[in-house]
């Protein structure tokens, strides 16, 4: 093992070093932020620097009532202007200007429940969108105008809440909703931030463990494999490569989480991020991704030991790469259903099963506890499995130049 974590931090160290890792550590989480805050910056200075003017004829009486919604909504920057203009007048006056609008509130567009808007050529795309904003206090005086009494209206504007009662708490009588359990947030929302996270790292380490493939074949190469193994055994150079390429990933994900955790922290300010990332679930979602690591580490080390040529091997190289990524041909059936046959059987399949089953997850609400342990024992057997056959074909492999090998000889070796 002593062998093995020099090796380990040989290859950490080579790597860390290297200017495009470097750049790409840097360069990643940039981008993640100006995709996450310019459109939000540029859209906000943009309501800054050309607020809406919005004319209001009132013949009913609601001017006020409006005026205390947008109160209450200080992101809109609108700006009210009351006025007895009728909508011909309103429109004349409308041409030419910018960023404004009129609506005409009367007792027939109330009973009839349109109001006609009009706007200047240029507006915000969102200004219509946000005409709910006024639309309580109209609906307030429809229905006063139905001849509701004050109870009937309240119910009315109260709306209708569907809470889901598990069969346990209808047992005990205790009816609390998931969402008053989880502070008004889903639970579907509380288990995709962890799950979120786990995704993240499997994606870094695996995406840093592909790397090994092209350094076992590099050695092979540049023929400098027979003076390593004259100090070390093969299982030690294998081993010291993928917990290497694992301490790499583990830093790119850590540089990351920098980054992402705060930004998502300051835009997701209605969620509470932190108290629903340091779950003990998030252990498990990262236990998960480990494995995942593993499993194609070892696949991706054995392979990179049988090629000779990278340019040469093309194909049979982007065989092996795409093989972390065939999960996201069932990224729609399993958000769809993840309780459905199809995650089910893909939880218990070795390639798919650390990417199902951090996504299964984060969409359950009730983990399935007797799969997730049957989908992790058949996991760590195939990795097992996978490090031996890997072994094997890096000892022989590493130690042929000249060729790639056939998968002939992969299969003796495996035999062997």
């Amino acid at each position: 093992m002593r062998n093995s974590m020099k090796v380990a931090k040989w290859e950490y160290m080579r790597n860390v070093k290297n200017k495009s890792f470097v750049i790409s550590l840097i360069l990643t989480p940039v981008i993640f932020i100006l995709f996450a805050t310019l459109p939000t910056l540029l859209s906000d200075s943009e309501q800054a620097s050309e607020p809406v003017t919005l004319y209001i004829n009132d013949e009913v009486g609601v001017y006020h009532d409006i005026e205390e919604s947008l109160e209450r909504r200080p992101d809109m920057n609108w700006k009210l202007v009351q006025q007895e203009k009728g909508s011909l007048e309103a429109r004349k006056q409308l041409q030419g200007m910018e960023n404004t609008a009129y609506l005409s509130i009367t007792s027939s567009a109330i009973q009839s429940g349109a109001i006609d808007v009009y706007t200047s050529e240029k507006i915000p795309e969102n200004f219509l969108l946000n005409l709910h904003i006024i639309e309580q206090p109209l609906r307030a005086l429809q229905f006063e105008q139905a001849g509701l009494t004050e109870d009937q209206m309240n119910v009315v504007r109260g709306g209708i809440e569907f809470d889901t009662v598990p069969l346990q708490q209808q047992e005990e009588g205790q009816r609390t909703t998931s969402m008053e359990q989880n502070g008004g947030v889903s639970p579907a929302i509380e288990n995709l931030i962890p799950g979120g996270v786990a995704a993240i790292i499997l994606f870094s380490i695996v995406i840093t463990g592909m790397m090994i493939f092209q350094s076992a074949s590099q050695e092979k190469k540049e023929k400098v494999a027979e003076i390593v193994l004259s100090s070390l055994t093969p299982g030690e150079l294998m081993q010291g490569k993928i917990i290497g390429y694992f301490l790499l990933g583990i830093t790119q994900v850590a540089v990351w989480l920098v980054f992402i955790i705060p930004i998502a922290v300051w835009r997701i300010n209605e969620i509470p991020v932190l108290d629903f990332l340091f779950v003990p679930e998030l252990l498990l979602l990262v236990f998960i991704a480990i494995l995942g690591y593993l499993l194609f580490a070892a696949i991706f080390v054995g392979f990179g030991a049988t090629v000779e040529d990278m340019d040469s091997s093309s194909n049979f190289q982007g065989m092996v790469m795409m093989l972390p990524f065939i999960p996201i041909v069932l990224i729609a059936p399993i958000i769809e259903n993840p309780e459905g046959s199809l995650a089910t059987i893909a939880s218990f399949v070795p390639i798919t099963s650390p990417a199902v089953l951090i996504m299964r997850l984060s969409m359950l609400e009730e983990w399935p506890w007797l799969e997730i342990i049957l989908a992790l024992v058949v996991l760590l057997i195939s990795i097992w499995f996978t490090m031996k056959a890997a072994g094997k074909i890096f000892q022989a492999g590493i130690l042929m130049y000249g060729k790639n090998a056939s998968p002939k000889e992969i299969w003796k070796w495996l035999r062997a």
